[in-house]
């Protein structure tokens, strides 16, 4: 089932993959950043459910990696409903070990590999990548969560059929007229399904793509127009990956923070002070093994994945009431 992206056609699949399982078990650093940028291999497939979309019971290992925040008194034990694509496929443990130890949250995830936002809108029944039952909304009427976490890249290809084959490559205008509007829906569905008790959405920012950086931007955009217009919030964890200066510039290896350093495990790189945030093959995932064709969250300690876990974190504790 998989088929490797052609770099010279990635800016109008824009699939984001499954991260799956160690190709080893080793965590040894990646090696040298390559010349340019490669594409990554991914799977064109209908992803697996999510078990995190079941149950909260599960429990998850402390990572280690507090982010020195505590949740607001009014939000003591918040709920929190993480959706997105394939990069909060890769997310969902290491985010949700965080919530339950730094914010004591009760904690729920229903990411789908290769989603967009119009895959999450009640109405779209089979023309859709997520099932009825893992819909924004149906998840917002069971679970009354505090906080609804969007997490989604950009995609846009030809096998989710909400998007009409619309694709950034051929039709820029529509492309985020598109995104614009389902920006819109989905907020406005995740509020008709709570009622008077309305969840914060917490739109995640993204972080740098070599292929299209213009495009991520203008996305981002999109979701901080529509936080402001609604009253909700961003979580800008792609700065998190992204150099100090350089916001929009994407980069294999950045610095070690002072928890990377005192944490061998997340600065792969210590005798040149610079830890890895993607492997060779893979400059859009932040997973340190390459992705398989069985979507699951990331199975081995990666600098990016615990960077991104942390800004949504930070965002959601320092949320007021």
């Amino acid at each position: 089932m998989r088929k490797p992206w052609v770099v010279g056609v990635l800016a109008g699949l824009l699939l984001l993959g499954a991260c799956g399982d160690p190709s080893s078990g080793s965590e040894s650093a990646p090696p040298p950043v390559p010349s340019a940028p490669k594409a990554s291999s991914t799977t064109h497939q209908r992803p697996a459910a999510t078990p995190e979309a079941e149950t909260d019971t599960e429990a998850e290992p402390n990572t280690g990696a507090g982010t020195g925040t505590k949740a607001p008194a009014q939000h003591a034990r918040p709920t929190v409903l993480y959706l997105g694509d394939s990069l909060a496929m890769e997310n969902q443990k290491v985010l949700g070990g965080l919530m339950r130890d730094e914010l004591k949250a009760r904690y729920t995830s229903a990411p789908y590999s290769g989603t967009t936002l119009c895959d999450y809108l009640e109405g779209t029944g089979e023309d859709s990548l997520v099932p009825s039952k893992d819909k924004a909304a149906a998840l917002v009427r069971t679970l009354r969560p505090d906080f609804v976490v969007l997490q989604f890249w950009g995609n846009a290809w030809d096998y989710t059929p909400c998007m009409d084959g619309i694709a950034y490559d051929t039709a820029r205008d529509k492309y985020f007229a598109r995104y614009t509007a389902d920006a819109r829906r989905l907020t406005d569905q995740i509020a008709g399904a709570a009622g008077g008790d309305r969840p914060k959405v917490v739109w995640v920012l993204q972080g740098p793509d070599p292929m299209t950086p213009d495009r991520v931007r203008r996305v981002n955009a999109i979701y901080e127009r529509q936080a402001a217009a609604s009253g909700d919030m961003l979580a800008d964890a792609g700065k998190a990956v992204s150099p100090a200066s350089a916001r929009y510039t994407w980069s294999q290896y950045l610095p070690c923070t002072a928890y990377e350093r005192e944490h061998s495990a997340y600065c792969t790189q210590p005798s040149s002070g610079r830890t890895a945030l993607h492997i060779d093959d893979d400059y859009l995932h932040f997973c340190l093994v390459p992705t398989t064709s069985t979507p699951k969250p990331c199975p081995v300690r990666s600098p990016g994945i615990l960077r991104i876990t942390r800004a949504i974190t930070r965002a959601v504790a320092a949320q007021p009431d």
